[in-house]
């Protein structure tokens, strides 16, 4: 998972993050940017462990289940998120596009590592 959020979030459209370059923050010191994807992968292992949490509550079980549940999240959440940020922050819509792909890769992933390991 922490893959997919450095492929979808920092290569995938990696130029079109320059069509706005003010909305981005100005990290310059290479100690903030490591600090800046030492949190982005502790977020990522959260992400990972909620999930896994959550379909112990719901008592998710299988890969269908497991892989359904993780697109109902991104449908809930990260999506409609990434939208409206996109609609008020000036961002290319393939960065958004990518970012979106980013959270639903991420998803499917914890999902379908519940679904191999909770059947």
């Amino acid at each position: 998972a922490m893959f997919a959020d450095w492929f979808f979030g920092g290569v995938l459209f990696h130029s079109k993050y320059m069509a706005h370059p003010e909305i981005w923050r100005n990290i310059g010191k290479r100690a903030e940017e490591n600090r800046a994807v030492a949190w982005s992968v502790v977020l990522t292992y959260v992400t990972c462990a909620a999930f896994v949490f959550v379909c112990r509550i719901f008592d998710v079980h299988g890969f269908a289940r497991s892989l359904e549940l993780a697109a109902f999240i991104w449908l809930i959440a990260p999506l409609p998120l990434l939208i409206t940020n996109a609609l008020y922050i000036k961002m290319h819509p393939l960065t958004v596009f990518a970012h979106s792909l980013g959270w639903l890769t991420k998803l499917l992933i914890a999902g379908a590592a519940v679904g191999w390991l909770v059947t």
